[in-house]
């Protein structure tokens, strides 16, 4: 299907995309925006050190009840027909619409699928992705609180450009996880503290491709977090357990074009929900996969694209949502809410209602049965 998927984009100038595996999403554009070089490093963002950041600003006190909301939406990219959203303004969030659902929740997640750098010469690969650093901040204004760059687009610039992308983590407005100078840095939680509630967000990627082979982080080597180390990864997420009674995994992971979970998926999930994950969920299938409970562990198997560069021919390329749990302060799972939407022609995820939203619903629990999961608890009405 890569090889399709690529013939149709050398015909059409390489305009018209597919997906963003291994080898398979749109080139950056020639004049990518410069990044500095380097950074100032503060003691919080030390290689081996949790990941730092500034505690989400719409943190507020504890609910009677004790528990807290988290929101996850997947694949994010500026460029091609996003690279204006970079540009918006204020009260225009970059994401949308869709950036009040994020904005609503204590904590909000997604994945960030590109090299922040100008420089650098692009990895042998066909498709490669980069922006600017302010990327991360018009992400904060749409209401996200993390930022995950573990993902198989994060060394797209070689070098040079991992060196820029690791000053723009130093410098941004809100945490990034799952890269970093070192493994020690690049599996570390971020660590806050949400309505009275300890959280801690890991991030790693289990797509084989070049990225993971190249530019894996090692004791000594710069790059991603990989979850093709399970035995890293199972100690990363045993680590946060004991920091955080929340722990929440963020992974890049799954078969470009397929809505059933593979093998490797089903496999490592099982493993962290043994090591006391609260959540493992994530994206790269461009398309959604199932979601929903393994014992007492959310998963969610693909969340699919969400601010989307170009188009896709893979079946539903364009359904995406914001994935919201309820969660205890002791990391119990209460409740699941879905907020449908729809990637319009500007490649902005665009919510839907009446019966485009039942019917993008029911496509989604679809997907349950071959992943193998039970159904979530709906989430309970909202307490201020």
């Amino acid at each position: 299907m890569r090889r399709a998927a690529a013939a149709v984009a050398l015909l059409v100038g390489l305009t018209a995309v597919t997906a963003c595996g291994p080898d398979d999403p749109a080139p950056a554009p020639a004049g990518a925006p410069p990044v500095p070089t380097s950074a100032p490093t503060s003691a919080a963002t030390a290689p081996g050190a949790p990941t730092a950041g500034a505690a989400p600003s719409k943190n507020a006190a504890p609910r009677p009840d004790g528990t807290i909301t988290v929101a996850f939406a997947g694949d994010v990219h500026f460029e091609g027909r996003t690279e204006a959203r970079l540009a918006v303004q204020p009260p225009e969030p970059a994401l949308g619409p869709i950036s009040a659902t994020l904005a609503d929740a204590d904590l909000s997640v997604l994945n960030l699928e590109t090299a922040i750098t100008g420089r650098g010469a692009p990895e042998p690969k066909l498709y490669t992705f980069r922006t600017s650093p302010k990327a991360l901040s018009v992400l904060k204004d749409s209401g996200v609180d993390v930022v995950s760059m573990a993902n198989n687009h994060a060394v797209d610039f070689g070098a040079d450009g991992l060196t820029d992308t690791l000053a723009a983590k130093d410098s941004s407005p809100i945490p990034v996880v799952g890269v970093g100078r070192n493994a020690k840095e690049a599996y570390a939680p971020y660590v806050t503290t949400v309505r009275g509630v300890k959280v801690a967000v890991v991030a790693a990627s289990q797509v084989e491709d070049l990225t993971n082979q190249k530019w894996r982080a090692g004791a000594n080597k710069p790059g991603i977090a990989s979850a093709l180390d399970v035995p890293a990864l199972v100690k990363a997420v045993e680590t946060a357990k004991q920091q955080a009674p929340v722990v929440l995994v963020y992974l890049h992971w799954g078969e470009e074009g397929k809505a059933c979970p593979t093998a490797a998926q089903t496999t490592v999930a099982k493993k962290l929900a043994t090591a006391g994950a609260t959540a493992v969920v994530g994206t790269h299938a461009h398309t959604m996969v199932g979601s929903g409970m393994l014992g007492n562990t959310y998963i969610g198997y693909g969340f699919g694209n969400f601010l989307w560069y170009g188009t896709s021919d893979y079946p539903n390329s364009n359904d995406t949502g914001v994935t919201t749990l309820t969660l205890t302060a002791d990391g119990k799972v209460t409740g699941e809410a879905f907020a449908p939407a729809a990637i319009d022609d500007k490649g902005i995820p665009e919510p839907v209602t009446g019966a485009t939203a039942e019917a993008a619903l029911k496509r989604r629990d679809g997907l349950r049965g071959c992943a193998g999961l039970s159904p979530a608890p709906k989430a309970p009405t909202a307490s201020p």
